[in-house]
């Protein structure tokens, strides 16, 4: 039997400030699903116009040439417009192919996409077996109602369960992705990603993460990972390798395992992860920095307790304030993630959270303004509470104010979002500091950081 072309497409960022701070990404979850359908003999093609800096016209011109029968766009919230005009060009260029989308933002908003007419159909949820069944059933002509977690017409399917033994899944299939244009902190090194769990216990009203993959923290074997990487470089000769779970260090001692496993086989392999600042010792940074972890990316979000609270962040000033002081011992750079506006934060309390930021020392910082994505307690509640002022979702990049506090306007909060970079960064002794220790790519990123910041 011949089976069907299938296309993968990142769509087009026409906005830089979707490359913050230097970070150019490989697109894993439609990774993930090629190399299923590849592990099933379809003809499988990516497209990331996004890494390639694609103009809409490059995309027409590249979906004509390969004219699949299949074409499968990832979006998010920010990037929903751009995957919305990708379906229209496809839907305009290959009328016969169908149109796939799926994500975190086509997941929870499958109706209004669907009424557009531009997608035929909307993978919900994790999209590798959902794709498989999907194209496996178009390919012999069969009845897609009967494919779990996908909408289409009037038609909303069962959910599909959740993939229990990640161990189960190909890696991804990045023979398809162009690997040379991916970038961390513009580092001249060759960078790469991976996801090593799903699903996340922790319930921070503002984040997706268990709305999609579930509250239940799914393990992928210390093995398996340790492959992974070995992989990337002896395969892609990749330098640098971005742990991109939600919260790598929940469990300290599969963290420890990985460490070791990474020395025993000799690794030379540089990494970076997400951190719960509760979740880390000297021992275990000990162990990371050993193995040749660099970086750690930690959320701090506020210097107000009741924000703390009110966001189910279940920790507490002290457990940061010691986070990033044994971080800086064991010489590992720290990235500080916090999230200005949100309800209840005044000019004041963000003022002393930029404050407190300062005093963490962390390496950088990324001051974002809140954002309520759809899928979190915190859209909800927002929404149900009419703080939503701005509902283009172009507009939901961390950068723009959407939400209003009682005490700050959009223009108020952007400007405060302003002044907080330019507080932190712009300090003659954070700048030596860093120079010193980063040399030319701190240089490099420090400019990125600020210029699209500000634009």
């Amino acid at each position: 039997m011949i089976l069907m072309e299938i296309t993968f497409i990142n769509p087009p960022q026409t906005d830089s400030k979707y490359k913050f701070m230097g970070v150019v990404a490989p697109p894993l979850g439609i990774s993930y699903m090629a190399a299923v359908l590849e592990n099933h003999d379809f003809d499988v093609k990516i497209l990331d116009a996004s890494a390639l800096d694609m103009t809409w016209k490059d995309l027409e011109n590249s979906i004509r040439k390969i004219s699949p029968d299949i074409i499968a766009i990832t979006a998010l919230t920010p990037t929903i417009n751009q995957a919305m005009k990708t379906a229209e060009i496809a839907k305009n260029t290959c009328p016969k192919s169908i149109i796939v989308m799926g994500g975190y933002h086509p997941t929870f908003n499958y109706e209004r996409i669907l009424e557009t007419g531009q997608v035929d159909v909307v993978i919900r949820g994790e999209g590798e077996y959902t794709m498989l069944e999907l194209a496996e059933t178009l390919n012999k002509g069969g009845d897609i109602s009967k494919v779990k977690g996908i909408a289409f017409d009037k038609t909303v399917t069962p959910t599909r369960p959740y993939i229990k033994d990640l161990d189960s899944l190909p890696f991804p299939a990045r023979h398809l992705l162009p690997m040379d244009h991916y970038k961390l902190f513009n580092m001249d090194t060759k960078m790469a990603t991976i996801v090593s769990s799903r699903g996340c216990p922790m319930q921070c009203s503002f984040c997706a993460s268990a709305s999609l993959h579930g509250s239940k923290m799914r393990l992928r074997s210390v093995t398996n990972v340790v492959d992974e990487m070995e992989h990337l470089v002896n395969e892609h000769n990749v330098e640098t390798i971005a742990f991109m779970d939600d919260t790598f260090t929940l469990n300290k001692r599969r963290v420890e395992e990985i460490c070791n496993e990474i020395k025993n086989r000799e690794l030379k392999v540089f990494w970076g992860c997400t951190a719960r600042v509760d979740s880390l010792s000297r021992d275990i940074l000990r162990k990371m920095r050993e193995s040749g972890c660099i970086a750690i990316f930690m959320g701090v979000e506020s210097a107000d307790q009741q924000i703390l609270n009110d966001i189910n962040k279940k920790t507490d000033l002290n457990k940061i304030i010691n986070a990033f002081h044994i971080s800086r011992k064991e010489k590992i750079r720290t990235i500080a993630s916090v999230v200005l506006g949100m309800p209840g934060d005044t000019k004041k309390s963000i003022q002393k959270t930029v404050k407190f930021v300062k005093e963490l020392k962390p390496s950088y910082a990324i001051f974002s303004l809140a954002t309520p994505y759809p899928g979190t307690r915190f859209y909800q509640e927002t929404f149900d509470k009419n703080l939503i002022k701005v509902k283009d979702w172009s507009k939901y990049t961390l950068i723009t104010p959407v939400l209003e506090t009682m005490e700050l306007s959009l223009d108020e909060l952007k400007k405060l979002r302003n002044k907080a970079f330019i507080n932190f960064y712009l300090r003659p002794g954070y700048i030596l500091r860093q120079a010193l220790m980063d040399g030319s790519m701190f240089l490099k990123t420090i400019t990125s950081v600020i210029k699209k910041a500000l634009a």
